[in-house]
């Protein structure tokens, strides 16, 4: 039987970008099942440009709670076997659905999928793409040795996918059945709810289907809240990867590895925004703890390299 994709947009105060994410959905190749906006409470005219679209597209409105609240809805109301998940200012490539549907029909054994894409910036200039740019993503290429479809199966594959992922949400199909076995997306999060979600996913995985070209686009803003606040941006990353740690015990090593070596660089980044900030006690601070979880000269170097600011 063909999947059936449930795409879920989640949008807040989005207007200005949310037509162009549900075109690149309306038009796809392989059409969705369904096109699912969730306006997670916006102030603007979000909700009025979803509702523009009739029939086409089911919203959904709810008070302002966050992506992952918005997202977990999108899904419960989801009738699709495959979820797949799109910000409302990212958009699609052409065939993001149908390279992942024809893969699933021809394998039932893969558990998940994910794949490249793009960065662009607001003017629309491509500034990389994610697989080229991730340690995870240069060993599957090579690995796929110019085919568009590789699985990654491998445990140094899935430690290294888990430390340092190059598969974004837009690029995720999941089964409905599984993500809501998952409990979906962590709540109360504000940032790495994804990887978060993606590290559970992944560590009761075991084939792991990677599209090796371009399944949509992901917009980079000079703006965003977390270039505006780094520090507050990395204290958050490092409490929302303290709670996957602490779900981590039960996981599979190569996952469980992951997670460590997650953990670690993301201590490294809250002490070097906090160095640069002036903030050098505080910077040492944050990576004291990777030395007791991970000892070893990596982990001492991260320490002196915080002292010597």
């Amino acid at each position: 039987m063909n999947p059936r994709f449930s795409v879920i947009i989640p949008a807040f105060n989005s207007a200005a970008t949310l037509a162009r994410a549900i075109e690149s959905v309306r038009t796809q190749s392989w059409p969705a099942h369904e096109i699912i906006v969730v306006d997670d409470g916006s102030t603007d005219a979000t909700a009025d440009v979803a509702a523009s679209y009739g029939e086409a597209v089911c919203l959904i409105r709810q008070e302002n709670s966050g992506v992952s609240v918005a997202r977990n809805a999108g899904a419960a109301a989801a009738t699709g076997d495959w979820l797949a998940f799109l910000d409302a200012d990212d958009w699609y490539a052409p065939d993001r659905i149908r390279l992942h549907a024809e893969w699933i029909a021809d394998d039932a054994t893969l558990d998940c999928l994910t794949g490249d894409y793009e960065y662009r910036d607001e003017a629309g200039t491509l500034l990389g793409t994610s697989m080229a740019q991730h340690a995870s993503g240069r060993m599957m290429l090579d690995k796929a040795a110019g085919s568009a479809r590789v699985v990654m199966e491998q445990p140094g594959e899935i430690a290294a996918f888990v430390a340092d992922h190059f598969g974004d949400t837009h690029t995720l199909s999941v089964p409905r059945a599984r993500f809501i076995e998952l409990g979906g997306y962590p709540t109360g999060y504000k940032v790495c709810e994804d990887v978060h979600f993606l590290a559970r996913l992944v560590a009761g995985s075991r084939r792991i289907g990677v599209m090796c070209q371009s399944l949509g686009v992901y917009l980079i803003h000079g703006g965003s809240a977390t270039r505006r606040d780094v520090v507050a941006a990395q204290r958050e990353n490092v409490r929302t990867l303290a709670d996957l740690a602490r779900l981590a015990k039960n996981f599979p090593a190569p996952a469980r590895q992951g997670v460590a070596l997650r953990m670690q660089s993301a201590r490294y980044n809250l002490g070097c925004a906090l160095s640069r900030s002036g903030q050098r006690i505080a910077a040492v601070n944050a990576v004291l703890p990777t030395l007791a979880a991970r000892p070893g000269w990596q982990s001492l170097r991260d320490v002196v390299s915080m002292l010597k600011g």
